[in-house]
């Protein structure tokens, strides 16, 4: 999969970002200067499919608290979710699932999906009224039974872009 390098980025942290080893990284990317990135450099990063080749897209509105998941742009689920309280704010942008976690335990209900942003996903809940809410630490909270559902049929590599 291709990433963007976006201001303020250093390798190192797209390296976290993506759980990816930094040797991985400059591996798939010989013609790079690793001392020398710049925003808008495009990295491939190992072990994950082109989006562009999966039928899935999740998009999140954190204004109006919903999650779309479109297969081939036609909208095929809506759910509501909880997102980040002030001084957590959710990470707007553009990530990728990088990984599923059946049964995390503690707060994170059910079902952990990890995206593209160190600490961040999108996952159940131990607290369902919290749903509709700006509550978590800027994670993206969703009822178990729709999480499970969500993680059932996306799979790892969908793309996720976060808006206000």
């Amino acid at each position: 999969m291709l990433h963007t390098v976006q201001p303020g980025e250093t390798l190192t942290q797209i390296s976290r970002d993506y759980r990816t080893p930094l040797p991985d990284i400059l591996e798939a990317n010989p013609m790079i200067d690793p001392n020398l990135i710049y925003p808008g450099q495009p990295l491939v990063i190992p072990g994950f499919p082109d989006p562009h080749t999966l039928p899935y897209q999740i998009e999140v509105s954190i204004n109006n608290r919903r999650l779309w998941l479109f297969r081939e742009g036609v909208l095929q689920r809506e759910y509501p979710i909880a997102v980040g309280r002030i001084l957590f704010e959710t990470p707007i942008g553009d990530f990728i699932i990088i990984n599923k976690a059946p049964n995390p335990g503690g707060p994170f209900g059910t079902m952990w999906m990890s995206l593209s942003k160190q600490h961040y996903g999108i996952h159940g809940t131990d607290d369902p009224a919290s749903i509709g809410h700006a509550v978590s630490r800027g994670c993206i909270r969703m009822f178990n039974h729709d999480v499970e559902e969500l993680a059932s049929i996306v799979p790892i590599g969908t793309p996720v872009s976060i808006q206000p």
